[in-house]
């Protein structure tokens, strides 16, 4: 690392070569870092270095973790030195900003010509001091972003209960220092597989938008096979523009079209019944802008859980209504779900734990807010009302409800528990699945099987249900033991709770994604269930990202 040389005063300087040839605006930049020199004059060596150590100071003071890395090395330059390795960083860290669209970020947050600016006007060392740090706080700035994601997930939305991730200041600058600079700023961004399909995606959607779009929406309430007329032709020509169908001349809504259909239906979440009602036009009429709204905010999220998932963990996506156990990156087994409804009390939220046990036979232990929103109206109106549960007093005992006044109660003083012993009525089934939280969110069976044939299905009041729950216990338990069905059974014959650990806890993941970026195949889309991609796009664009071209 490179200090102010004793021998003379450092003065940062462009040299005056003709820049305006260079078109592209990442050359541009490259070029004018690249002619950054420092030229020897005349003056007191140590009245530099002293100038030039104390403007570091004083603009690195602002933060904490920039000043203790300054001061742990001396004050010296990271940026503005003259030897190879300063001017590779600053070659390294000047083509990632103006890049920085390339990642959904927003290029004027880094504000690429301000730097250069600075960095060309610099004449004495306290200049020269202050651009080192502003290049130092721009690169934290960046760096932070694109590994973490530019919100903080709360603030946006409180049932985004993720914690905003960061990595210290003092580490992103000594692995910059210590790596290839290069090497270093490609490896910042979430290096899981669905990231770089995202990026893909969006390049391939700003293309679309800039091609003009995908040409006319399709007119109607209901198209179906065997219907004919410009309807028609307009459903033909939207599904070629999709990549759906080869070119066609044809009118009639005949079985290649309906084929088609079917395959979009599959990757948006959709009944893949072939028929183009209307929530499957409305899909289809959905613009690329909107598209690509959903893959820069899948991008954020992305950016949001960019930490270590598990080799086996549970992915719930709240808006493909799907639980997943992946193991080592593939899916091992799936099933359809029941998230939480849209309304404001009982949406499910987004957060991660990790599973240590399932409770086979369970009792059902009502929520408070169950209790007194939903049954407490009810007992008041009559006292035998909701007879397959029990009221439990403070002492554990059953509370008798003959000549029982729940008049008397409000949602404030009702004193009972309410308790629903293990049964196949049981609002949890047969089998719970724990991953102890704040939120008493958990993944159980249910009753109510016909709610899984839906082709929307936000019902419950925020745990998530499972269309083969005995199914999943067994995938789960298949990793401690030989017979995991015989094990499994052998609990739930008895007709008694009983709760089985797992030997190795399994990480869960409850997530959100609109947009979901397939190993193979097209990309999937789905609805804004809770509309909170709405809220995070919305967040992004106050932030200053925006649609953008094609990134070159």
């Amino acid at each position: 690392m490179l200090s102010v040389p004793r021998s003379g005063f450092s003065n940062l300087k462009l040299s005056m070569m003709n820049l305006s040839g260079l078109m592209k605006p990442r050359m541009t930049l490259a070029a004018l870092a690249a002619c950054v020199v420092l030229a020897h004059v005349p003056g007191q060596a140590q009245a530099q270095v002293t100038a030039f150590k104390q403007a570091i100071a004083e603009h690195a003071s602002d933060d904490r973790e920039l000043a203790r890395f300054y001061r742990e090395n001396g004050f010296s330059a990271i940026w503005t030195g003259e030897d190879d390795s300063h001017l590779a960083r600053r070659q390294a860290l000047l083509s990632a900003l103006a890049n920085a669209a390339s990642h959904g970020l927003p290029t004027a947050r880094y504000d690429v010509d301000g730097l250069m600016a600075q960095m060309r006007n610099a004449k004495t060392p306290r200049d020269l001091g202050q651009v080192d740090v502003a290049l130092s706080k721009a690169y934290l700035q960046y760096a932070r972003d694109v590994e973490y994601g530019l919100l903080e997930p709360r603030k946006v939305n409180k049932e985004i209960a993720r914690k905003s991730q960061s990595r210290d200041g003092v580490e992103y600058l000594t692995r910059l220092i210590d790596g290839k600079p290069a090497q270093v700023m490609k490896t910042l961004p979430p290096s899981t597989p669905e990231y770089p399909r995202l990026r893909k995606e969006m390049l391939r959607l700003q293309a679309v938008i800039e091609a003009g779009g995908w040409g006319e929406t399709v007119p109607g309430k209901k198209l179906e096979p065997g219907d004919k007329g410009d309807a028609i032709v307009k459903l033909r020509n939207r599904l070629i523009a999709l990549g759906y169908l080869d070119r066609s001349s044809s009118r009639r809504y005949d079985s290649r079209i309906q084929a088609a259909v079917q395959q979009f239906q599959a990757d948006h979440g959709l009944a893949e019944d072939g028929v183009a009602g209307a929530t499957t036009l409305q899909e289809l009429n959905v613009a690329p802008e909107k598209r690509l709204q959903s893959v820069l905010v899948a991008m954020e999220r992305e950016r949001w859980t960019n930490f270590e998932r598990g080799e086996r963990h549970v992915w719930v996506n709240l808006t493909d209504y799907t639980a997943k156990i992946m193991d080592d990156g593939k899916v091992t087994f799936e099933t359809r779900s029941v998230v939480g409804a849209r309304d404001s009390d009982r949406r499910s939220p987004e957060f991660s734990d990790e599973m240590e046990h399932m409770v086979i036979n369970p009792t059902w232990n009502v929520p408070r807010s169950i209790a007194v929103k939903e049954y407490l109206p009810q007992l008041k109106k009559n006292p035998n009302a909701v007879g397959h549960l029990k009221l439990i007093d403070g002492s554990g005992r059953v509370v008798s409800r003959e000549g029982a006044d729940f008049t008397q109660f409000t949602a404030k003083n009702f004193p009972f528990d309410i308790k629903q012993p293990p049964s196949r009525r049981n609002a949890l089934g047969l089998v719970k699945f724990m991953f102890p939280n704040r939120h008493n969110i958990y993944l159980h069976d249910t009753p109510q099987k016909a709610l899984f044939a839906r082709e929307t299905r936000a019902y419950s009041h925020g745990c998530i249900r499972l269309a083969q729950p005995f199914e999943f216990g067994y995938a789960l338990l298949a990793k401690q033991t030989s017979q995991p069905k015989k094990v499994f059974h052998r609990y739930l014959d008895t007709g008694r709770e009983s709760q089985v650990d797992l030997e190795q806890h399994v990480p869960v993941h409850i997530v959100y994604r609109t947009a979901v970026m397939p190993a193979k195949g097209r990309a999937n889309y789905r609805r804004d269930t809770y509309g909170r991609d709405q809220q995070i796009w919305k967040a992004l664009q106050s932030a200053g990202v925006e649609l953008g071209a094609i990134q070159s």
